[in-house]
């Protein structure tokens, strides 16, 4: 049996664990996404099927601050604060954390531990 690329095996453990995660307006969803170059967050509603908030390295406010470009944990440890503050200014306290089938290490949680900081609960 050939074995999964990465990519497919990332896919396969987010649909694992989207089964149990949903956003709801009380209590949103986090979802975090991860490429080679960038992180991505966003704060979803999935019963309205909206994005209440979004941050990203790629966002005005961050680039120019960013030394490395957006592949660093202090990348996304910026991008956690961010999108934690842009959440609590619309009123959101907690999330349900998506890691997005990747693995909680490294820059994805250097995010999710930027936007406890911040004062978002999950």
């Amino acid at each position: 049996m050939a074995t999964l690329s990465r990519k497919l095996q990332t896919q396969k453990r987010h649909k694992r664990l989207r089964r149990n995660l949903i956003g709801t307006s009380q209590r949103p969803r986090l979802a975090v996404f991860r490429s080679n170059n960038h992180i991505y967050a966003q704060v979803i509603d999935d019963e309205a099927q909206s994005t209440l908030c979004a941050a990203s390295t790629l966002d005005k406010d961050l680039r120019e601050s960013l030394d490395a470009g957006g592949s660093s944990c202090n990348a996304s440890t910026a991008v956690g604060a961010l999108v934690a503050k842009r959440a609590i200014d619309k009123g959101i306290q907690q999330v349900v954390f998506d890691r997005g089938g990747n693995l909680y290490h490294g820059r994805v949680k250097a995010l999710a531990d930027a936007a406890r900081e911040a004062g978002l609960q999950f």
